[in-house]
């Protein structure tokens, strides 16, 4: 393995406590990032699904303003909203460098992404289900968590995978600028110094984090359906 190593990875092989490192940075982003924007996503997009016209709680002022903003954030790309954050960012955490730092616009990028995701799913549970809860009495909170988030968790996990994987992708875009983690190192050392090994270490290191993340909740999936 070593051989292998010297001979095809030779920049690999010298910098392995970076590529841990790196790894463990990327992780951190992620899973933080998923953990709250994941939260405030989700109760945005409960709130998108009982507020829009002939919903549970109908309140149009209130839909179209979440809506719209929801519509304009997404539309802002993440390398602008990185930007944009910067005062932001170093009023929250003191610095904008760093794997912490970028929590601050990673959780802002994707709140809204989950939040259209969420309602989305929840948009799929069976009218008839809702009616039946309403006609037994079911409060409109009592609806939400034992309807809605009941019977749209599968819909829920399949919407959380695909926004783990597109949050992996924005920590490779958050190194570019100094965030830290796989995606700056396939940046710093393998981009701009030629060493093209190291991007490719990089690249299949996201890939496998990619591929567990989607693994896990086809796992999820299969076992709540059964």
């Amino acid at each position: 393995m070593t051989h292998f190593l010297e001979n095809y990875l030779p920049n690999v092989y010298l910098i392995p406590d970076e590529f841990i490192e790196a790894t463990k940075q990327t992780l951190y982003m992620s899973f933080w990032t998923a953990l709250i924007g994941g939260a405030i996503g989700l109760g945005f997009g409960i709130v998108l699904v009982v507020t829009r016209p002939q919903g549970l709680l109908e309140n149009r002022l209130l839909y179209e303003v979440l809506d719209k903003v929801i519509n304009v954030v997404r539309s802002i790309p993440f390398i602008i909203l990185l930007s944009l954050l910067a005062l932001t960012t170093r009023f929250l955490v003191g610095t904008t460098i760093g794997a912490k730092a970028a929590l601050v616009p990673l959780i802002f990028g994707v709140v809204p992404f989950f939040a259209r995701q969420v309602e989305n799913a929840l948009l799929e549970v069976d009218p008839g289900v809702i009616e039946a809860a309403e006609s037994m009495g079911t409060s409109p909170l009592g609806i939400v968590f034992r309807v809605y988030l009941i019977e749209g968790l599968p819909g829920i996990i399949r919407v959380s995978a695909l926004t783990i994987i597109n949050v992996i992708g924005l920590t490779a875009m958050a190194g570019a600028v100094g965030a830290g983690g796989l995606g700056n190192l396939a940046i710093s050392r393998g981009y701009n110094r030629f060493q093209t090994d190291v991007t490719i270490v990089a690249t299949l290191l996201i890939l496998i984090l990619v591929f567990l993340s989607q693994w896990i909740s086809n796992l999820l999936i299969k076992k709540i359906s059964h």
